[in-house]
């Protein structure tokens, strides 16, 4: 496998027709990045739509995520193919501004993670009072309880060696995965350099979202328990 400088992992579920805007956009960034990235579009086992037909008309590489459907799977199926030195995690619903890429890749140097943040100063996000409200305390009770000094944990775009990854072992299948990735790099590392830079989060262009919101919830209560007092 080539080694490519940057990896964009996209997991995609019933998102053709964001990924039929946001892929062309972000091959016109990657152009301004480096002449050696890839874009990893994880999809679901069994193609549910056209995503590989819109990845196969931009260029994208097409994967099936292995393990079942969820989100976590998603993001161990990208971890497992990405070829990058440093990897960044995009979301597919057109909330993460392809041209922010460059920007976390910008900052890399001296770091162990770059975040791209709602909530530091100038960061900002279009999500409802409710969902802002929630994502606030989930952020505050990781921060606090894992110890990770990070106002923006739960936002999933974010850059990553891609070595730090590939080592870590993931269990997690849902969206929590995202504080998964950080608690476990921090236990590993001792004392991870993570740079936020403010970030406005849109709203999802096209479809609905996958976060049923008691789950979402209670997932991440759950998983922070598992995490703070697991082995």
């Amino acid at each position: 496998m080539e080694n490519k400088e940057l990896s964009i992992i996209i997991p995609a579920y019933l998102e053709e027709e964001n990924l039929r805007i946001i892929l062309p956009r972000l091959n016109n960034v990657l152009k301004t990045v480096s002449n050696n990235c890839e874009v990893l579009v994880i999809d679901t086992i069994m193609p549910m739509d056209n995503t590989k037909k819109v990845c196969d008309e931009v260029g994208a590489v097409y994967i099936s995520r292995s393990g079942g459907n969820n989100y976590g799977d998603a993001i161990r199926t990208g971890i497992n193919y990405a070829s990058g030195k440093y990897t960044i995690f995009m979301d597919a619903d057109g909330s993460h501004a392809p041209e922010f890429v460059k920007n976390l890749y910008e900052n890399k140097d001296g770091q162990d993670v770059v975040v791209a943040s709602r909530y530091v100063k100038d960061g900002n996000t279009e999500n409802s009072k409710m969902l802002i409200f929630m994502s606030l305390v989930v952020n505050v009770m990781y921060s606090l309880v894992l110890n990770i000094k990070c106002k923006d944990i739960s936002n999933s775009f974010k850059l990553y060696k891609t070595e730090d990854l590939k080592e870590l072992q993931l269990r997690c299948d849902n969206f929590d995965i995202v504080e998964e990735i950080l608690f476990k790099l921090k236990k590993k590392k001792g004392i991870l350099k993570i740079k936020e830079i403010p970030f406005l989060f849109k709203k999802r262009m096209f479809g609905s979202t996958k976060r049923n919101l008691f789950l979402f919830m209670l997932s991440y209560i759950v998983t922070i328990i598992k995490l703070r007092f697991g082995k």
